[in-house]
This record gives C-alpha cells, sequence and structure tokens, in this order.
C-alpha cells in the first residue's frame, strides 16, 4: 500500500539512501558517507526553521521516493507559490503512481497554505522527468529562464 507522509528525523537515514540514488541516477561518482548527510539532512530539514520539507512515498514500511519543498515568495501579487526542488521515485518503484501521489500531495499542501501555484525546474536533459510532468498533463513554462551560481 502506497502511502504519502511528511518525512520526520528518524528518516533521516532512509532520505540520505534516497539522495545518494537521484546522485548516482545524475552521475555522481564520489559521495559523502552516509552518516555526514544524515547530519546535513537533520541539520537542514529538521531544525526549528526548516530550508526545505520534505515528502516520503512509503510502500508498506519501505520509502521508495521523496519530494522536497519549500516557499517562494512573492509570487502572484504577494502571495506565495511552492517550488518543488527534487522529486525521486526509486527505479524499481517507477511506474506504479509513486509520482503522481507525490505531486498530487504536494498540490493539496499548496491549496493548504494559500499557495497561488506550484512551481518547478526539470532537466531538458533529462526525458524521463519531462514525459512524467507531461503525461500528468502539465505545460512546460517557457517565460522564465533559470540562472546558477556556483558558491564553493
Amino acid at each position: 500500500m502506497l502511502t504519502i507522509v511528511a518525512a520526520e528525523p528518524n528518516d533521516a537515514i532512509a532520505l540520505a539512501e534516497l539522495i545518494d540514488e537521484l546522485d548516482r541516477f545524475y552521475g555522481a561518482t564520489e559521495f559523502t558517507p552516509c552518516e555526514e548527510r544524515v547530519k546535513e539532512i537533520q541539520a537542514i530539514v529538521f531544525r526549528e526553521h526548516p530550508a526545505a520539507y520534505v515528502l516520503l512515498a512509503r510502500d508498506h514500511s519501505q520509502v521508495v521516493g521523496f519530494a522536497a519543498y519549500s516557499y517562494l515568495w512573492p509570487a502572484v501579487g504577494l502571495t506565495q507559490s511552492l517550488y518543488l526542488k527534487e522529486l525521486y521515485v526509486r527505479e524499481d518503484s517507477r511506474r506504479k503512481g509513486v509520482g503522481k501521489l507525490l505531486m498530487n500531495r504536494l498540490l493539496e499542501i499548496a491549496v493548504a497554505n494559500g499557495c497561488s501555484r506550484v512551481e518547478w525546474a526539470a532537466d531538458s536533459d533529462n526525458p524521463l522527468a519531462l514525459g512524467f510532468y507531461r503525461k500528468l498533463g502539465y505545460q512546460e513554462s517557457h517565460g522564465k529562464v533559470l540562472f546558477r551560481v556556483g558558491l564553493d
């Protein structure tokens, strides 16, 4: 049975493992040790004012996916938007409705929090993600260009 729940501090290890998988998906070859990732997750996600919120998809007791999001302001006028930073589903759990359940829950959270929209970006060279969002009926927005500067 698939369920979507808010991540809790004791989920940090499962989340760290999923993020390792996500990094491998994007081609990473070097990884931070799990203990360090868990500490980073706890310090960023489970603090008094979290940098992001995380939903976990569980298939019975196993974590099979996650969505990390935060809020942006201003959106339209003085409203806020929900920004989906990352959505990832384990390869063996894809095409089973996990991603759709995560997206539906994000939309529910956005409505409950008075958001005027939900926004996200997908890599142009990730046909799986692009196909997933298109299949759900979402349209690409061509009005903005993403800029990024690394601060390392």
